[in-house]
Order: structure tokens, then sequence, then C-alpha cells
């Protein structure tokens, strides 16, 4: 129960903040970073009376019967809370951030809570920024084996049938909503009037959010991947190196029985993973204990176990990277 409720926290929360990086850093500025809600601040341009989360639902809900018939129930119950979630939460707050309807369906950053984070004259600030707030929020509800619909539900299905990752999968699809977009209404949204903000700039900038976006969430379901692999291979039983992982880092190791290939000497490898913070005292130690030691550190993209993550509990759940 306590897993439960703590799940639906998140989910509440990462729609939250996925709905205030729109709202603030991205709707105001025309930027389209692909996806669902690109495509509708793309349409809120044609049709102003309709808010953005509005058009968000017209797209979400084919995809979530989809999500519901190919990606399982848990799943689907989840991606149906938090998809229709997010529009509402969109709409609500741009309610509230601009003072009138007209400047709502203008979505004017000048009148932007009255101004205050207008930030016209600054838009690689304000899609770098917006793009990490929507990642963010992204990813936190994606941790949750949900998704917050649209172009998340076509990322899970290209990883779950096509096995392609998770934020590999986003980025392709965002990339080819933007390119759709630049061939229907001309590179981007802006006008060829708009000669403070030519279009290009406009679809370049809808880029770098998307590439952006699409590492937040990586880094923000997966983390740094910074755990490290060590072999450790010696002519001698390394007994204080065996000591200090099992006392001082609290770690265990694997012995591997090996010989040299050209002597032919018995020798004793250990396999080990660390966190990256743990490895120079390891690699302080095993000098300690064999100077002449071969060591090699590398790079664990994934470790699971005891002490590590757990391993997916079913075929069924998705784990997304």
């Amino acid at each position: 129960m306590k897993n439960t409720l703590c799940a639906w926290v998140n989910i509440l929360l990462g729609c939250f903040i996925l709905a205030s990086g729109f709202v603030f850093f991205i709707n105001p500025y025309n930027i389209v970073p692909g996806g669902v809600y690109g495509a509708s601040i793309v349409l809120h341009n044609l049709f102003p009376s309709i808010q953005v989360g509005t058009f968000g639902y017209m797209f979400d809900v084919p995809l979530l019967i989809l999500s519901v018939v190919l990606l399982g129930a848990k799943l689907g119950t989840r991606t149906i809370a938090a998809a229709l979630i997010t529009p509402l939460m969109m709409n609500i707050l741009s309610r509230l951030v601009y003072p009138t309807r007209e400047a709502l369906e203008a979505l004017d950053p000048a009148r932007l809570l009255g101004g205050c984070m207008d930030l016209s004259d600054h838009l690689m600030l304000t899609s770098v920024i917006g793009a990490v707030i929507i990642g963010a929020g992204t990813g936190l509800v994606i941790r949750q084996q949900a998704t917050t619909g649209g172009s998340d539900i076509v990322g899970m299905l290209l990883q779950k049938y096509c096995h392609i990752r998770f934020s590999r999968a986003i980025l392709l699809v965002d990339g080819t909503v933007v390119c759709f977009g630049l061939a229907v209404i001309g590179l981007g949204i802006g006008g060829a009037e708009d000669m403070g903000q030519p279009a290009l700039h406009l679809s370049l900038y809808s880029l770098i959010s998307i590439f952006i976006i699409s590492r937040v969430i990586a880094y923000t379901i997966n983390g740094a991947k910074n755990d490290k692999l060590i072999f450790v291979i010696s002519d001698q039983r390394l007994t204080e190196l065996h000591h200090y992982i099992l006392k001082d880092l609290d770690r265990t190791a694997t012995c591997i029985k090996s010989s040299g290939l050209y002597t032919g000497a018995d020798k004793e490898m250990l396999f080990l993973v660390v966190s990256y913070k743990e490895v120079t005292g390891v690699k302080l130690k095993i000098k300690e204990a064999d100077p002449r030691a071969f060591v090699v550190v590398t790079d664990a993209y994934d470790a699971f176990g005891e002490g590590w993550k757990q391993l997916p509990s079913s075929a069924n759940e998705l784990q997304p990277e």
C-alpha cells in the first residue's frame, strides 16, 4: 500500500512538473518539442480558442486505447490517469497565469504572470529550462511504470516491440514529429513576417529542446550511470583487498580461478562492481596488496542484484531505459 501510494504521488508530481514546463517555458514561445503537445502548440496557433491541453486530450485518447491493449492493464491504468491529469493541469495553470482570455489565446509571454517571466529575448534559455523541467517530470512519471500519454506511449511501444531504448525512442518520435511539422507548415511555427524570431530559429530551438528532454528523461530514469566494473588479476592471494571490500566497502566480489596464457601459472582474478566514488579507494588498496596487479576499470551500464537495482519482476513490466 505504501509503495502504491508513493507511486501515485510521484505520478501526480511528475504531471505537475511536466505541465509547468510547457506553460511557463514552451507554449508562450511557440517552441515545438515534438510529440502530442508539440502538435497541440501548432494547432493552438491555428485555433487559438482551444487550449493546448485540450488538443492534448484529442491526441491522447486513441493512444491510451493502444496503451491499455498492448502495454498491459497495470501500465494502462496509470497511463490513463497521467495522460488525463497532465492536460487538465496544463489548462488550469494556463488560466491562472494569464490575466485575460485574450492573453490566454495569444499565449502572450509579456502578460505571463504580469510579465515577470517574459523570456522572449532569451529563447535559448527558455528552451533549455523548459526541456529540463519537461524531461524531469516525464522521467518521474515513467519511473512509476506509467507514461504521460502521447509520444511516451509510442516510445514504450517501440521499446517493447522494437527493442529500442526508451529515451532514444522518444528522441526518434519527437524528431519525426518536428520534421513533419516543418514540412507541413514551413520550417516551424513562426511566419515569414516574424522577423524577430524567424521560423528556422524556432525550429532549431525545438530540436535542442527535444535532445535535452531525451537526455534528462534518461538521467531521471536510470541515474548518472557512474557505476564501475573492476577486474583485478594477481599472482598472489589479495587477502587485504578481500577484507577491504567486505568490511570497509560493505560489498562483495567474485573470485574467479584463472591462469596466465603465457606462463600457465595460477592467478587470482577478482570481479566487483562499485560506485564511481569508491574506485579510488579500491585502486589504492590494490596497490598496497599487490603493486604489480593487472587492473581493468570500465563502466557498468546496469547492475542488478542485492545492493543494486532489482531485476524485472515479470515479462510484462517494461523497464524504461
